[in-house]
């Protein structure tokens, strides 16, 4: 797989996540959904740059919120550029496309996320209550390397209510898939399972 070709595909992966979020950062007040199908819903929720709709106090729970989302956008920012470099290194040097396909699709993914963390902040007004606003006369929600990261895909394929005589989970509402994620997570995770499931393929050796 050419240079040319790898940069498209990141390219296309970028401008799909980023295109996805600011309609819904501009369309969506926070917390809104709308049902495509009973197994399929788009809600709008924000996260501090976790995977998955995670959050980071749930991971770090004794840093201060804002000093752990500094700390992990920079990490996120530096392991970026290694990731970025190992792509070109791979690309130049031909190794499998499986290889090359999955680290595009990791560093797309992971670059898409991190737009959110450094720029949203300054780009976007808040979206309580509201329909948030690009470039806002008034200014953006916070500042530099303080944005979320904006996920829409739900997925809640089985919601049920659990019966009573379950063990520890009995009377409550069962969600089966309850993460909320964007196309930035969706590329990472292409991107790894295609280095699990190809793996001999991706680091054939001659």
């Amino acid at each position: 797989m050419s240079l040319k070709k790898t940069i498209i595909l990141v390219v296309v992966i970028l401008l799909i996540d980023q295109i996805s979020k600011i309609y819904i950062k501009t369309h969506f007040e926070l917390q809104e959904s709308v049902e495509v199908f009973s197994w399929f819903k788009i809600f709008f929720i924000e996260n501090d740059g976790m995977a998955w709709g995670t959050k980071i106090s749930d991971f770090i729970p004794f840093i201060d919120e804002r000093t752990a989302k500094v700390a992990l956008t920079v990490f996120r920012m530096v392991a970026i550029c290694g990731i970025g470099y190992w792509l070109y290194d791979v690309t130049k040097k031909h190794k499998p496309n499986v290889l090359i396909w999955a680290i595009a699709f990791i560093f797309a993914g992971a670059l898409g996320n991190i737009i959110d963390s450094v720029f949203y902040g300054v780009l976007f007004n808040d979206s309580y209550g509201q329909v948030a606003v690009f470039m806002p006369d008034t200014g953006g929600y916070d500042s530099l390397l303080h944005g979320k990261v904006v996920d829409m895909l739900y997925f809640p394929l089985i919601e049920i209510d659990l019966p009573n005589w379950v063990p520890f989970y009995g009377g409550k509402r069962f969600n089966f898939f309850e993460p909320i994620f964007n196309v930035a997570d969706v590329a990472i995770s292409t991107g790894f399972i295609m280095l699990i499931v190809f793996n001999k393929r991706a680091f054939a050796k001659k």
